[in-house]
């Protein structure tokens, strides 16, 4: 058995090919079909014929409410994980993730991979003096979504975490290329610099608090926002006319 949650979209997009596609080897496949699939939030199981009737019976058709918009949501993201187009799409989330991740070692970043193979990738921000919950705090605050996440042998524990997961396939379905990644490593380091931890009322530490600069976080936002003016999510939207009238 094998879950395939977070690399779906690798697969059906013929990034991981032959030995390394789960469907080859695997009697029972699951994954979720968000993520990399860029379908709505569910999941699908995947099985040999021998044992289509035990799955049927464990999870017959639907569960957790069958929505039919969510269903048709399903399909079209099929639909679409069956072109060139989605191809070409889930090989350059790769490129992405390998050009975001080689920069942010350039910058001194330290992966816990050492680089990647796929579209993730763990950063050890405790290099910074910070941790990751600190870190994913501060990146947000500067508009950039990233989270907590445990390292082997984490000597920060679960919760707090030393390190930061980063991946690429929501910037590369925006359109950004590999150009667009060394300016998103240099932002994620630019706002690590800027970032302490905050200071409980004794004066101490604080592993859940930050102390961010506010000339960091102004500059952060700033190039954040031009790299989304240049990569609009609907270009066909009247942004102009939205703000007017719903942004009071």
């Amino acid at each position: 058995m094998v879950d395939m949650a977070h690399f779906a979209g690798l697969v059906a997009g013929k990034v991981f090919t032959d030995d390394y596609d789960p469907v080859k080897w695997a009697d029972v496949v699951t994954t979720t079909t968000h993520k990399t699939l860029r379908g709505p939030r569910g999941a699908i199981i995947l099985c040999k014929k021998e044992f289509a009737d035990y799955v049927n019976k464990g999870c017959p058709m639907v569960l957790g409410g069958p929505l039919g918009h969510v269903m048709a949501a399903k399909a079209i993201a099929f639909k679409e994980a069956n072109t060139p187009a989605y191809q070409e799409w889930a090989h350059n989330v790769v490129k992405n993730a390998q050009t975001l991740a080689a920069e942010c070692m350039r910058l001194g970043m330290k992966l816990q991979t050492g680089g990647t193979e796929n579209h993730l990738m763990l950063i050890d921000v405790t290099t910074y003096g910070l941790t990751g919950k600190q870190a994913e705090a501060a990146l947000f605050k500067c508009g950039v979504t990233a989270n907590a996440n445990a390292l082997p042998y984490d000597k920060n524990g679960a919760w707090w975490t030393s390190g930061i997961r980063v991946g690429t396939p929501g910037l590369t379905t925006l359109g950004m290329d590999e150009n667009d990644m060394k300016e998103v490593a240099a932002i994620i380091d630019l706002v690590l610099k800027g970032t302490k931890p905050g200071l409980t009322k004794e004066g101490k530490p604080a592993k859940g608090k930050i102390d961010l600069n506010p000339e960091t976080e102004a500059q952060a936002r700033k190039r954040v926002q031009a790299l989304l003016d240049a990569h609009v999510l609907y270009p066909e939207l009247d942004l102009d006319f939205l703000k007017k009238e719903f942004v009071k």
